[in-house]
């Protein structure tokens, strides 16, 4: 009966929309699919079983009563911003923003994830995927945020879209545009693949 109530509380949780006051240290932003052909391409070839439509990923700081945001991301490499700037910049696309957060079993030390997060700000994006110390995408971010804890995977990428040989064509072309082959196979993480690990529980909508 217990077991039962707990699973309906995160039921009802994971449906509700999110106040700020709600949010804490080390909350992680998921953000929806957007019109861009980039986000649409990282979607596309990403997806898994939970079907969750994510482009995009960022670490939430609490610092007293403001909220910052740490993430990566194409415009402006590695940042920290006000949540209010992140939430205008992923709305006026449309995106919805959903909010995770890691279970208590697994829980890390939120701090010094920020911390780590805030050693990497300012590299410019990782347009490339290729794992490097000097350049970062927002789902390579997160994972190095945490890496001391273990709290993500990485594991090979495919730039083909789930049940298909060929490569996805918004990527072929992305490769060709940066003059180098698609590094299939050789490891990273994603939006899509880090919402569906066990680790995390959807808390609501932001």
């Amino acid at each position: 009966m217990k077991k039962f109530l707990i699973f309906s509380f995160l039921l009802i949780i994971s449906c509700q929309t999110i106040n700020h006051p709600d949010l804490r240290n080390g909350d992680l932003l998921f953000v929806g699919n957007s019109s861009g052909n980039l986000s649409k391409a990282i979607d596309e070839v990403t997806q898994t079983d939970k079907q969750t439509n994510f482009s995009h990923i960022a670490l939430l700081e609490k610092s007293g009563k403001e909220f910052w945001v740490l993430h990566a991301a194409p415009e402006n490499g590695s940042e920290r911003i006000p949540l209010r700037e992140f939430i205008r910049n992923q709305k006026k696309d449309g995106s919805q923003i959903e909010v995770y957060r890691i279970k208590p079993k697994f829980q890390p030390d939120f701090d010094n994830a920020i911390e780590t997060a805030k050693t990497m700000l300012g590299k410019p994006y990782n347009f490339s995927y290729v794992l490097s110390d000097t350049a970062y995408y927002c789902s390579d971010f997160v994972y190095h945020s945490f890496a001391k804890d273990s709290i993500f995977e990485m594991n090979p990428m495919t730039f083909k879209n789930p049940g298909e040989t060929e490569f996805n064509p918004g990527w072929i072309e992305f490769y060709e545009n940066l003059g180098m082959e698609i590094p299939e196979g050789q490891p990273g993480c994603n939006p899509n693949g880090m919402a569906a690990s066990e680790k995390l529980i959807k808390i609501g909508d932001l």
